[in-house]
């Protein structure tokens, strides 16, 4: 789901918060070492986010949060601001071998620069994964 998030709506918070769950707390914060990521370069978009980001001049630049079933991916285009909203279980990523990790979900994907160099962002990919897998159910056990 991609919504524009420039002004505050309860009902698209409502939506958020039904599909992600709620922000962590400030407890849940610590204990995580931070649920934002840093600022990623974006390096290809699916059409849909290319539109977006076609409006304006600036650098292609988006963040992350964490949610307890999901995560945010931000990003701004004018004036505007922009959510992917995007459950674990519709999560996917791949780390290219062009120094990439590239995020899908659905007909969504984007393609984020991750340099040798930027253990941040390594890191925080790493703990999106672990999250991931941790939310997910054991199917061992359900067989």
């Amino acid at each position: 789901m991609l919504i524009q998030v420039s002004y505050n709506d309860k009902e698209i918070t409502r939506k958020i918060n039904e599909e992600l769950g709620k922000p962590f707390n400030i407890k849940e914060r610590f204990k995580m070492r931070g649920i934002g990521s840093p600022k990623l370069i974006l390096t290809e978009t699916s059409i849909q986010i290319s539109n977006l980001m076609n409006l304006d001049n600036n650098r292609n630049v988006c963040n992350i949060e964490m949610r307890p079933k999901g995560i945010i991916v931000g990003f701004r285009s004018k004036l505007n601001s922009y959510a992917l909203i995007i459950p674990y279980y519709k999560l996917v990523v791949y780390k290219g071998k062009a120094e990439e990790y590239s995020i899908y979900k659905d007909d969504y994907f984007l393609k984020i620069e991750a340099k040798a160099k930027d253990k941040s962002v390594h890191s925080f990919v790493k703990k999106v994964m672990e999250a991931k897998n941790a939310a997910a159910p054991d199917r061992l056990e359900e067989l």
